[in-house]
């Protein structure tokens, strides 16, 4: 392996880049003028970076950036109130600096939640649950039609946040396999490179789950449709996902699912990380509930491990937290590097990032002081 391993924080207020240097990390950002950054990827064969964000106020858009972030171009996809605005204000328009830019989806999508790389096509996931893709590395996209115009789509009911594509799953070996997770509609899957879609929400014991009576619990012999994050393990089709009630793995790419909650502090979480050599070991960070305030069990912070695909956890502590622990990680904001070791790494939403070297033994706070951030992605650069 060569290069370096960089980290990518999505914010509320910009794209933010960690750097090592020694045993330091330096900061560089904030970048894309400061939109609220959902998701980062990169492709270090060429070196491009993306940040995919917006909102109410900007429309949705995604940046690109060819120099390590130096500089960054958008691709406007939707408008926001800001353009409405501005149109009508030459004003305001002058005082923002507005540039009448073209919107290709008109006001229909709101923000891009997810991007994701693989086999030279650009993947974004948006909200409204809409998947694009660009084949020129960001500056054009089209919508894929299929989940468009998905069967049932408009019984399909949004989380809290609304009707969101979060998570986009691809295999490495295979181009025509794809994975997507939307709140709260459930897993997707499609075997024909996105041409078709199914969903996949089976629970592998349908009996062993009943009895639960929270709106997200599953029932109906399904895991429950607000996925939170999803991840698949290197070399096979074991899929991993935290959603709104526990922890649950799949064998089969999706077309069964097995809870794999007991052993946790509590059901509710958002993240879930998979060690990128071992399938079977995998991470997670519990908070104590939905209405409970999302922030540690006890106020005391733990990332859980098992090392044997979810039939046992173990906590661990070094260098979090342990009292007085309030914060919140969001369901992009862990992630793992491509080292031998098991580098992980999470971003709070009071603006801390931690970092561990060795699978989650011991733990650093590598940045402070960073707006919320709403995701975290390791990349290494050449």
């Amino acid at each position: 392996m060569s290069g370096i391993v960089n980290l990518l924080v999505g914010t509320t207020k910009g794209a933010f880049i960690l750097s090592r240097k020694a045993e330091n990390w330096s900061v560089s950002g904030p970048h894309c003028a400061g939109w609220s950054i959902n998701h980062m990827a990169a492709d270090p064969v060429s070196g491009m970076i993306w940040a995919g964000g917006g909102g109410d106020w900007w429309g949705a858009g995604v940046w690109r950036s060819g120099d390590g972030g130096q500089t960054w171009a958008l691709a406007k996809l939707s408008s926001g109130q800001m353009d409405h605005w501005a149109a009508k204000d030459p004003d305001f328009a002058a005082m923002i600096e507005w540039q009448d830019v073209p919107a290709p989806f008109g006001d229909t999508l709101h923000s891009i939640w997810s991007l994701h790389h693989a086999h030279g096509v650009l993947w974004a996931g948006a909200k409204p649950a809409t998947l694009l893709q660009s084949r020129d590395g960001g500056a054009t996209w089209t919508a894929n039609e299929a989940l468009a115009t998905f069967p049932g789509r408009e019984d399909w009911n949004g989380g809290a946040a609304g009707l969101t594509l979060h998570t986009i799953v691809t295999a490495p070996e295979d181009a025509r396999k794809i994975w997507l997770g939307i709140s709260a509609a459930g897993v997707f899957a499609s075997e024909d490179g996105g041409a078709s879609w199914e969903r996949r929400n089976r629970l592998s014991n349908a009996a062993a789950c009943d009895g639960h009576d929270h709106p997200a619990a599953p029932r109906g012999g399904e895991t429950g449709h607000c996925v939170h994050n999803m991840v698949r393990a290197p070399g096979s089709d074991l899929l991993y996902q935290q959603n709104h009630h526990g922890v649950w793995r799949s064998r089969d790419g999706g077309r069964h699912w097995d809870d794999i909650t007991e052993g946790l502090p509590s059901t509710f979480g958002f993240p879930v990380a998979v060690h990128p050599y071992d399938p079977l070991m995998l991470w997670t960070l519990p908070l104590n509930g939905d209405s409970a305030g999302r922030y540690p069990p006890g106020a005391s912070a733990a990332v859980w491990r098992s090392q044997d695909g979810g039939a046992t956890w173990t906590a661990q502590r070094d260098g979090l937290p342990q009292s007085a622990c309030f914060f919140t990680v969001l369901r992009q904001a862990m992630t793992t590097d491509d080292t031998a070791a098991g580098g992980v790494y999470f971003g709070t939403n009071t603006g801390s990032v931690f970092a561990s070297a060795d699978a989650g033994e011991t733990w650093n706070e590598i940045a402070r002081h960073l707006p919320t951030i709403l995701s975290v992605e390791a990349v290494r650069m050449t």
